[in-house]
């Protein structure tokens, strides 16, 4: 019996280890992308605190951060970002180069539409957040 118990022992114990090799960085489908360019994150840089995707010459907002210009001028999800400054969102980066490219304090005019109906905002944005440690 107690062949058996230790057979069954290293056979579970290479099989994991058969496992984990299959898992290991070389050749997982889920690794880590090493790649990646940094975002410049300066003080300089303005911040109006909501998350979006870009989809139709829009940037539909799927998230807006507490505390922050976004939620003062009561951005909500799903709310579609039509212009900034009275240039059209044509493409995934229009809305990260009005935003980013201006300054802490500036008050960009935004055009969004909520449930068919359009509006205009004038958030006062403020600079990048920075993490504390």
């Amino acid at each position: 019996m107690a062949g058996v118990a230790s057979g069954l022992a290293l056979a579970t114990t290479l099989m994991a280890m058969q496992v984990a090799d299959s898992m290991s960085v070389r050749n997982c489908p889920y690794r880590v992308v090493q790649d990646t360019q940094p975002i410049d994150v300066r003080a300089d840089h303005g911040f109006l605190g909501v998350h979006y995707k870009f989809h139709d010459n829009g940037a539909d907002i799927i998230g807006v951060l507490p505390g922050t210009p976004a939620q003062s001028v009561d951005f909500h999800a799903g709310d579609r970002v039509l212009s900034i400054d009275g240039a059209a969102i044509h493409g995934p980066d229009d809305f990260q180069a009005h935003i980013f490219g201006s300054r802490p304090g500036y008050s960009p005019t935004i055009v969004f539409e909520r449930h068919g109906v359009q509006a205009t905002v004038r958030p006062t944005l403020v600079a990048w957040p920075v993490a504390q440690y």
